[in-house]
């Protein structure tokens, strides 16, 4: 082989290994990712029927009314029922299909206040359907109607004197 061949040969083998060097340094791959992100139902809660624990009279010693989360009642003491509507409390909850939750009710007596006058009645020994307690209740195909219940104390017709009582209570769901 002459001289001139293996310059020649040489110049090629530069020319290339040039031309591979600005090729690899020179080029670019774009490639796309892919993002997911999911938004789940909001949980929530909302009052759909009123605790009402309906017509009475408080006889001479008072009693208590006691409102089932199925909206029976039951008189105790010398209460006397009266005619029309009671019915227990409802609250639908909804939010992520087949959530558990727990309810709790309050831990302390709720007053009733009479509307005209500073006299009061209390609420307690709450109850509720499902039962209250951490992750009693589900949200089967994301909803659940909770139902609840409580006692109401009545006094004598001068501790309670006639006219409408009203007062509000927290319920709590928590989303276990």
């Amino acid at each position: 082989m002459t001289r001139s061949v293996k310059i020649f040969f040489s110049l090629v083998f530069s020319l290339f290994v040039a031309l591979d060097l600005n090729a690899q340094t020179g080029t670019e791959i774009s490639v796309t990712g892919h993002i997911t992100a999911e938004i789940i139902p909001v949980f929530s809660a909302s009052e759909t029927s009123q605790m009402n624990f309906g017509k009475f009279s408080p006889g001479p010693r008072g009693g208590e009314i006691i409102l089932t989360p199925q909206s029976t009642i039951s008189v105790l003491g010398s209460v006397f029922a009266g005619n029309g509507l009671h019915n227990a409390a409802s609250f639908y909850v909804s939010g992520n299909e087949d959530a558990a939750f727990s309810i709790t009710l309050p831990s302390d007596p709720v007053v009733l206040t009479h509307a005209s006058s500073a006299k009061t009645m209390i609420i307690e020994e709450w109850n509720t359907v499902p039962s209250p307690g951490t992750g009693t209740g589900m949200l089967q195909n994301g909803f659940q109607v909770v139902y609840v219940g409580a006692t109401l104390k009545v006094g004598t017709l001068i501790d309670n004197p006639v006219g409408i009582y009203t007062g509000s209570y927290n319920i709590t769901f928590d989303f276990n």
